[in-house]
């Protein structure tokens, strides 16, 4: 894929994540789209023809919708909106969610609703396509009208304004579109309200953790069947007919798939009556795995809905030779809020069953390893501090999990009486994944360290299909510990190898 034409209409997450993380692709307006953007355009410029009065394009903007403003005011108080608008604060956002946010941002005005001008949305496209990017604030945001502020960082370049980051530099936007022979824009009306008002940077991270939630997902999949070989588990609870008779989205599925992991797995025990079913975070892996794909699957949903959506506000439609404008609400947030708030809880609960099977693999009562997977226990703390480590992350969790969505700050003179929030929601769900990861990695760390305890206290088994590829993988990347050692290094690389997809089986 070197070349992806958007027409706001058919752009995927798949497509979204590619232009992300790779620079090389080229973003081009489907000819149609072009067509849809100069008729909204004109239609802007009629209005104001007209001496008619439309919200944003002849009046002022949220509390001052009420303000006329004169037609020689018109530009000026579009610019000013981006000017006034870039106030966000905190980490800056990556490279990658930058890029989609910029992608993503054409792509919902090529449909055509918006009245900004075919140049703008040009040079929008042109700066993503020579890696120009936008230094945006990921904090700012109340989710409606939109994320505003940082899609006011988003567009000052475009004014040639604020900074942007080029070849890894950060310099002046007037600097860069010098040195690129580009030429800043001069805002017509409705264009800063086209920039800067919809769910863009919420549905722009929200495209990028779906994507990593679906890789972390098969992950903890392989991870828990390694940590079933480590415990001498029983596959009966994952047995068909269990899980045929509650068809729940995603629960039949997840068995099927750890039982192919195991198939033909020495390491498994047999029907045993004096120990038929395991612990929780074993025996339910299934229902609660499950769970957590289809969150993940009910986030993808939503997101690919918003991605091909219009947001802004005012809007304009057309039937024949008839132009309306009307106000509403497409800006709002909170499909996408209530979205990224279930999937940040949807896997902190996965992370909260992944640090317990942690807490299983080094507990010193079983028979087939040493406490805390080390060789020498009390001489050696072996793998006891890993687990503090995912105990923390998964306790931060769940702070970080309660749903950004059911808070409202009142903002614009109580016009703006009731807002999303979706911003924070997107932004803690981040966190969450990046925590979950590497407990993930600590259980997948733990589970081969006690798989090899076993396979050199009971010479001669065999793992299944699936988990002998994973415990190759793993040696890969760590060792087994003989004796105590600065394991962290070896933790960042296993999460690392994670986030990559290179357990995804």
């Amino acid at each position: 894929m070197s070349e992806i034409t958007i027409n706001g209409r058919d752009l995927t997450i798949d497509q979204v994540v590619k232009v992300a993380k790779d620079p090389s692709i080229k973003i081009k307006l489907a000819d149609d789209a072009i067509i849809a953007i100069n008729r909204a355009a004109d239609a802007v410029q009629q209005f104001l023809s007209e001496g008619r009065i439309a919200y944003g394009i002849t009046t002022g903007f949220g509390a001052f919708k009420d303000q006329l403003i004169p037609v020689e005011d018109v530009e000026k108080l579009q610019e000013n909106i981006i000017l006034s608008h870039a106030v966000a604060v905190g980490p800056l956002l990556d490279d990658a969610t930058v890029r989609a946010m910029m992608l993503i941002r054409a792509n919902t005005l090529a449909k055509g609703h918006s009245g900004i001008r075919l140049e703008t949305v040009n040079l929008l496209i042109e700066l993503l396509n020579r890696n120009i990017l936008p230094i945006i604030p990921s904090k700012g945001s109340l989710g409606a009208s939109g994320d505003l502020a940082p899609l006011a960082h988003m567009s000052l370049p475009l004014l040639g304004e604020g900074k942007v980051k080029v070849d890894g530099e950060i310099i002046e936007a007037s600097q860069a579109l010098q040195d690129a022979g580009l030429k800043a824009v001069k805002l017509a009306a409705k264009e800063g309200l086209a920039l800067t008002n919809g769910t863009t940077m919420m549905t722009a991270i929200g495209a990028l953790l779906v994507d990593s939630a679906e890789t972390l997902m098969a992950s903890a999949n392989t991870a828990a069947a390694l940590t079933i070989e480590a415990q001498n588990g029983t596959l009966r609870a994952f047995s068909p007919q269990i899980h045929q008779i509650r068809p729940q989205n995603f629960q039949a599925e997840t068995a099927a798939q750890i039982r192919n992991l195991l198939e033909d797995s020495q390491f498994t025990r047999p029907d045993n009556s004096l120990n038929v079913q395991d612990a929780y975070s074993l025996r339910c892996i299934p229902q609660v795995h499950g769970a957590v794909s289809n969150a993940i699957a009910y986030a993808r949903l939503v997101i690919e809905t918003e991605l091909n959506s219009v947001t802004d506000n005012p809007l304009l439609f057309f039937e024949g030779e008839n132009v309306d404008v009307i106000s509403g609400g497409n800006f709002h947030g909170e499909p996408l809020a209530l979205a990224l708030d279930f999937l940040a809880l949807a896997v902190a609960d996965l992370g909260n069953m992944s640090e317990r099977r942690i807490a299983k693999l080094i507990d010193n009562k079983t028979e087939h390893y040493p406490s805390f997977l080390a060789s020498q226990p009390g001489l050696n703390s072996g793998f006891m501090i890993l687990q503090y480590t995912a105990a923390a992350l998964a306790s931060e969790n769940k702070t970080l999990a309660h749903p950004a969505s059911l808070d409202s700050i009142p903002s614009s003179g109580n016009v703006e009486d009731h807002v999303s929030m979706g911003a924070n929601s997107a932004n803690h769900a981040a966190l969450v994944l990046e925590n979950v990861f590497n407990i993930v990695g600590i259980e997948m760390m733990s589970a081969a360290q006690a798989v090899d305890f076993r396979l050199l206290a009971e010479n001669g088994l065999k793992q299944g299909k699936g988990s002998a590829l994973i415990m190759q993988k793993v040696r890969k990347i760590v060792p087994f510990f003989v004796k105590d050692t600065f394991y962290q290094p070896y933790m960042l690389k296993m999460t690392e190898s994670l986030k990559q997809g290179e357990f995804v089986i």
